[in-house]
Order: structure tokens, then C-alpha cells, then sequence
């Protein structure tokens, strides 16, 4: 797929914006370092807005902006997700986890503070996202804002994240195939960009063929975003990256990478893109910056 000049640029600096906004709202929501449980809120401020892309975020009012929906209700969603996706980092950093040191360029939140402080504040993080979306504030509609709690409810649990996540770590040190290895992303990574694409058509309360596109778009585009990550863990360094590079092939972890090899899993990412692209054509131009989107997540460095 390719693009004309000049939309790139207008991609990141929407992603930017976006970006901007959800930081501010993050601040507001996130609670202050203050009394004697301020420790865990310090560090949940510390790993929620220590930097980052805010690409989930960014899927959340891109597709909420397909219905209408206002842009106070779409933050306070795009902020929630983005709080679970930053407890997924913080509890993933740890030693019983991944072990990384660094995220985004900066000691990880248990090298920060301690673990058990990192422990609980990816708890909090991940508890607070459901309490911003069970907020009148997010939608009137209590059916809504039910709807939206069961979806990232789903997304985040057994079989979402913690479910890839414990397919990751029993999956060290062992063959898994690449059905096995789409498996665990799509519950690991794509669960929660799903959630993203489909907050949208929630809160404007969009017929089920707009939804279902949006999920289908999600699919493609999430597995399309992992085996970016893949080849970018394989090929870039911790610089570039904000965080340790080469970690999977020196834990033995099956990757799209090391089934299929480099020049193979760059086709299939720009396949899996493509294909991501179709289906937004029910949306006309208004979802032209989430086609950008999809070509975004093949061509990042970081």
C-alpha cells in the first residue's frame, strides 16, 4: 500500500496530538502522590506518563471519530486502555516476567522503586482503567459503559493478555509452530489493540457490520504490529528501541522472525497490512487515518 506525499507527516503529527491530549487526561485521572499510599501513586504517574507512542490511544478516538462520538468521552476510554496496556509493561518488565530494565528510554518502574511497588502499581493501573470506563463521564448510557467494561474485561484476561502472556513464558526454550506463535500474539498484543478499534463503534453505538469491521481491520493490523516487533527486536538496538533489544532470541522464544526468517515475515507484515486496509472501505476517506495507521505500524523503528 502505498501513500501520497506528504500523509506520513500528517499521521504522526495526528498521532502526536492525540498523544498530547492523552497525557493530559492521563494526569488529570491518575491519582496525585499524596498521604501514606503516595508511594504507589507516584509510580503509577511515573510509568503511565513517562513517554511512549499512545498508539492504542490513537486507535480509540480514530475510531471513535468514525460515529461522532465526542472527544471527552473518546480520551476518557483511550486513557483506560492505555492504562492497561501500561500495567501489561510494568508487570511484564519484572523479573518473573520478561526482566527488561528499561522502557521507553528510561530505568523500567521496578528499577525505579521496587518491585512490590511495581507490582502494585500495574494493579492499580489496571483497576483504575475500569473504573474511569464505569464512569458516567464516559457515556450516559449505563448499557454502554457495561459494554466497554466486558470488552477490555475480556481483552486484558485469561483469554486475552494474561493468556498470551503465560504462553510467552511457557513457550521458552520450545518449538511452537507459527499457528502456535499467531496464537499467542493475537491474545498478547492483538486482544488489546482489538479493544482500541472496536472502543469506538461502542461508544457511538454503530451497527454491527461497522463493528465487525473494525475487528477485522484490528486482526490484521495487530499481527501485522507483531511481526513488526519482531523483526525490530531482531534487526535495531536498545537505543532505537527505548528498551533491551535481541531479548527473544537469547531467551529461545519462537518469534514470526525465527520461524519464517526476515525477508518472509517483512512480506507478511506488509500482507497483513494491506489486507487491514480493505476493510475500512465501508468507512469512505474518514478512516484514512487509520489505512495510515495500519502502514505506520510495518515502517515504525521503535
Amino acid at each position: 500500500m502505498s501513500f501520497p506525499p506528504g500523509t506520513t507527516q500528517s499521521f504522526e503529527a495526528a498521532l502526536a496530538a492525540t498523544a498530547e491530549d492523552v497525557v493530559k487526561t492521563l494526569d488529570r485521572l491518575l491519582p496525585r502522590a499524596e498521604g501514606p499510599e503516595g508511594r504507589v501513586a507516584e509510580a503509577m504517574r511515573y510509568a503511565a506518563l513517562g513517554g511512549g507512542k499512545r498508539f492504542r490511544p490513537f486507535l480509540v478516538c480514530q475510531s471513535a471519530s468514525l460515529f461522532g462520538v465526542a472527544a471527552d468521552a473518546a480520551l476518557r476510554a483511550a486513557a483506560a486502555a492505555e492504562c492497561v496496556h501500561i500495567y501489561s509493561l510494568v508487570h511484564d518488565d519484572l523479573p518473573a516476567m520478561d526482566d527488561d530494565d528499561i522502557r521507553h528510554g528510561l530505568p523500567s518502574t521496578h528499577r525505579e522503586y521496587d518491585e512490590a511497588t511495581a507490582i502494585l502499581a500495574g494493579d492499580a493501573l489496571l483497576t483504575l482503567a475500569f473504573d474511569i470506563l464505569a464512569d458516567p463521564e464516559t457515556h450516559e448510557r449505563a448499557r454502554v459503559r457495561v459494554e466497554l467494561v466486558r470488552r477490555l474485561a475480556h481483552a486484558a484476561g485469561a483469554h486475552g493478555m494474561v493468556g498470551g502472556q503465560m504462553i510467552d513464558l511457557a513457550s521458552e526454550g520450545r518449538e511452537l509452530d507459527i499457528g502456535g506463535v499467531t496464537r499467542l500474539q493475537q491474545l498478547k498484543t492483538g486482544a488489546l489493540i482489538s479493544f482500541c478499534c472496536e472502543a469506538g463503534a461502542v461508544l457511538g453505538r454503530a451497527s454491527a457490520e461497522a463493528d465487525h469491521a473494525l475487528h477485522a481491520y484490528a486482526h490484521d493490523m495487530g499481527l501485522a504490529y507483531q511481526i513488526a516487533d519482531d523483526l525490530l527486536d531482531a534487526e535495531s538496538d536498545a537505543r532505537t528501541l527505548g528498551k533491551t533489544a535481541g531479548k527473544d532470541a537469547a531467551a529461545g522464544k519462537a518469534t514470526f522472525v525465527s520461524i519464517i526468517g526476515v525477508e518472509r515475515a517483512r512480506e507478511q507484515a506488509r500482507m497483513l497490512a494491506d489486507q487491514a486496509i480493505q476493510h475500512l472501505d465501508l468507512f469512505d476517506e474518514r478512516a484514512d487515518l487509520l489505512r495510515q495507521a495500519a502502514h505506520f505500524v510495518i515502517t515504525r523503528r521503535n
